[in-house]
């Protein structure tokens, strides 16, 4: 995006985040927008998809959005939770802790559970103004495969999730976002196994360095995005957290209606 083009994104971003409109309202048409902002209906496309992408709008419609948090479901009442009445360690170490938790459904007897406890993660999907996003190929022993991935690593003890998303994609890279946005935190196998994933989108990237890590960056590239659907079908991205962060990508960008160049 141009200086303008950046200088409106900014100027909408800070609307949303000031907490203007609420969850759920309808954001200004964008008739209306370019005519306030004074701003081509192309370029504040460009700069609408990219508030999509990130999480900070959803579209309704062609061309109608709205700030997201509104949800037409609601929770279910009356169901409880299970009752934990204690842990007990098997196994513990610097990557992985193995427990027995004795645990109690609603209705049920209780039994011990066992539950995996990993490390916090990090991950960043950075995309580039040529509908590309940054990748890895890499070899992972455990399931003997190579595969694309994306930047990402352990969240560091008194390290914020933001700070270690930017410090991998540098370390892994050599590249540095010149944005970066949360999208969602999630738990990848959430019936034993507690491990904190959190995904970041970037815009943007200059090179800064040479990767740090040789085993990490076996090799880099910049994929388009148009590609992402074929390496999906076979099986070619590896780690849930690609998974999630090009799939968050891909959905807002057909919801926006944007069909990724080749």
């Amino acid at each position: 995006m141009g200086p303008k083009t950046t200088k409106v994104y900014e100027k909408l971003r800070e609307r949303l985040a000031s907490g203007e409109y609420a969850p759920g309202d309808k954001f200004p048409s964008e008739r209306r927008l370019t005519e306030e902002l004074g701003i081509g209906r192309t370029a504040l496309r460009q700069v609408l998809a990219r508030l999509v992408t990130e999480g900070a709008l959803e579209v309704r419609g062609r061309s109608s959005y709205r700030v997201p948090g509104a949800v037409s479901v609601g929770a279910p009442e009356g169901l409880e939770p299970w009752k934990i009445y204690g842990e007990r360690d098997l196994y513990d170490n610097r990557w992985v802790k193995l427990q027995l938790w004795d645990v109690e459904p609603p209705g049920m007897q209780r039994f011990e559970h066992h539950v995996v406890k990993l490390q916090h993660v990090a991950i960043t999907a950075v995309l580039d103004d040529q509908d590309r996003v940054l990748m890895m190929w890499r070899y992972r022993f455990v399931p003997q495969q190579f595969g694309w991935e994306l930047p990402g690593g352990i969240v560091d003890s008194g390290e914020s999730a933001a700070d270690t998303a930017l410090r991998e994609v540098v370390e892994e890279t050599g590249w540095q976002p010149k944005s970066l946005e949360h999208v969602v935190t999630y738990q990848p196998m959430v019936g034993m196994v507690d491990s904190p994933h959190e995904i970041f989108v970037g815009h943007g990237a200059e090179k800064v360095s040479s990767p740090t890590d040789i085993e990490e960056a076996s090799h880099i590239e910049w994929v388009p995005l148009a590609d992402i659907p074929g390496l999906m079908a076979r099986g070619d991205l590896m780690g849930s957290g690609t998974l999630v962060a090009l799939l968050h990508i891909l959905a807002n960008r057909r919801a926006q209606g944007v069909t990724p160049a080749r």
